[in-house]
């Protein structure tokens, strides 16, 4: 089960995840990343495998591409919702929670790691 979860609440209007998009953003941002496009279920129809100075950490895109599913550290997950949110079209409603939505944020295009901790928090 995943630890946290970027997704689009509402109607995407079409839109999903670009995977080599985001895989280039993922390849920026993580050493030793690797992808795995077998898909396994609805919910990893796409996989990214990564190691930060934080731990390993994986991502699997939903079969639709409008969720994203975190099994990472925080901070990492954190820096992934961003990277989601990025790629998100401007009008679309993005939410960044954890499994057991203790928070629930929903995100600006503009949002930054720091902002992102601190609405965490805040909730």
């Amino acid at each position: 089960m995943a630890k946290f979860l970027v997704l689009i609440d509402g109607e995407a209007g079409g839109w999903s995840a670009d995977c080599g998009a985001l895989t280039s953003a993922i390849r920026g941002g993580w050493a030793a990343v690797e992808t795995d496009s077998t898909p396994r279920s609805e919910a990893r129809s796409f996989c990214w495998s990564f190691e930060s100075e934080h731990g390993p950490g994986e991502a699997y895109l939903h079969e639709d591409g409008t969720c994203l599913y975190l099994d990472s550290p925080e901070s990492d997950a954190v820096r992934l919702a961003v990277v989601f949110r990025r790629l998100a079209p401007e009008g679309l409603d993005v939410v960044f929670c954890d499994e057991g939505y203790n928070f629930d944020v929903r995100l600006r295009p503009d949002v930054t790691d720091a902002e992102l901790i601190e609405l965490m928090t805040a909730n």
